[in-house]
């Protein structure tokens, strides 16, 4: 059975109002492989686009090559490669490049993640592009883009971490810099690819010309390194390695209860001051060296102290208890694992966490996508594909018959 086993519960018509799928009659071609570009582009099938992911004959992304069971194809494949379309098309060779420029011609976006100058390389550039289709938008993500010094440099989420400023600012003062979790670094150049994406498709319909998009990983996570460089350049004053805390104020911090860790968040003096009583220590929001959330920083280490002792002596319930909505109404949550949100009530009840009947592989969990329209969230509409699985459907469409196919497979162009 194919991908196209749909859930039930996610069946939505296509033209359904509220149905979240703003992006109904787009169409995708998703050259993109292992993590970035993937993630991407599944948001963009998550809001209705028709993605088809394009992969080397035989072999495929080698995404589908990661943790599994029974030999199938990697989960976390399944989860950001859900609702496209599959086609193997070797773009190198001629025969795949004519193809693969006769399908952009019906195509609103090209997707890519290769090095930069790869796509020049093979013949298959933005000229290239947009001479067969004036109104294509090029989408393209690099570890750091196609201009300045470092252009071309093969890169990995590490490498955009560190080079981004993450690394630097992640982990403990006494140890080494630390990756964040996750391919943090990835999943937000996915990010703002897809912004990227739908804000050119969007400038397109306005215009009426489409642009290229040129993204550089390092970029990305450069932006998102908390204003460190603006406040460097201004003050003078270097982003440190705090652990879990923050520079500006505390208590701010993970904190080890009886039966786990509770995160506690206190960015204001107001709430400094609901803590305080919260945990019956009401002189410490008037102490002159803590009234203030600049004396509190300066003084972290004394405030952890007093309300990390309070905490060690409470069971996360507890914590969560005197200091949650139906207490002091503080900012906290305990430091869940990625396994125990699988049963979360929130994530359950927002509609993030999907359970999907798998052909080959029974139940399996999809992440949920956040971005809710109107009261409708939008879904996965399919399982990823299997290799190749939509060939005969897409190549159908420019006029390909099987025993075209046929000839082509043999030739190893599909």
């Amino acid at each position: 059975m194919s991908s196209a086993f749909l859930v039930q519960a996610m069946t939505v018509s296509a033209s359904a109002p509220g149905s979240g799928r703003v992006l109904e009659g787009i169409r995708v071609l998703d050259l993109s492989r292992v993590v970035a570009g993937p993630f991407a582009t599944a948001i963009l099938a998550d809001l209705g686009a028709d993605v088809i992911k394009i992969e080397r004959p035989r072999t495929g992304d080698d995404y589908r090559y990661g943790p599994s069971k029974e030999g199938q194809t990697s989960l976390a494949f399944e989860n950001t490669n859900r609702g496209k379309r599959s086609i193997t098309l070797d773009v190198r060779m001629p025969a795949g490049r004519d193809i693969f420029l006769e399908l952009a011609e019906r195509a609103d976006a090209v997707v890519e993640n290769f090095r930069s100058g790869w796509m020049d390389a093979e013949g298959l550039g933005v000229d290239v592009l947009r001479a067969r289709n004036p109104r294509l938008v090029v989408a393209a993500m690099s570890g750091f883009g196609a201009t300045g010094p470092r252009a071309g440099q093969a890169s990995y989420d590490i490498v955009a971490q560190a080079s981004g400023g993450l690394l630097a600012m992640t982990g403990f003062a006494d140890g080494p810099p630390v990756r964040g979790g996750g391919a943090l670094a990835d999943f937000v150049g996915g990010l703002y690819l897809a912004l990227g994406v739908v804000a050119g498709i969007l400038d397109r319909n306005r215009t009426g010309s489409a642009r290229c998009l040129d993204l550089s990983n390092q970029d990305a996570v450069f932006a998102i390194t908390d204003s460190w460089a603006t406040i460097a350049a201004g003050l003078g004053v270097t982003a440190e390695r705090v652990g879990n805390q923050h520079s500006f104020s505390a208590p701010y911090d993970a904190l080890e209860a009886r039966d786990g860790w509770i995160v506690v968040g206190t960015a204001s003096n107001k709430l400094f001051r609901r803590l305080s009583a919260a945990i019956g220590r009401p002189e410490l929001a008037s102490d002159e060296r803590y009234k203030h959330h600049r004396g509190r920083a300066r003084h972290r280490t004394e405030v952890n102290a007093v309300v990390g002792a309070w905490v060690r002596e409470r069971t996360c319930e507890e914590v969560l208890r005197a200091l949650g909505p139906g207490g002091a109404d503080v900012p906290c949550a305990k430091v869940a694992r990625p396994d125990e949100l699988i049963d979360d009530p929130q994530l359950r009840a927002r509609g993030m966490i999907e359970r999907h009947p798998h052909p080959r592989l029974g139940e399996i969990v999809l992440h949920g996508n956040p971005l809710r329209f109107s009261e409708a969230a939008p879904r996965a509409r399919a399982l990823a594909p299997t290799l190749g699985e939509h060939n005969r459907e897409v190549y159908a469409e420019i006029g390909l018959d099987g025993a075209a196919l046929e000839r082509l497979a043999a030739a190893g162009v599909i």
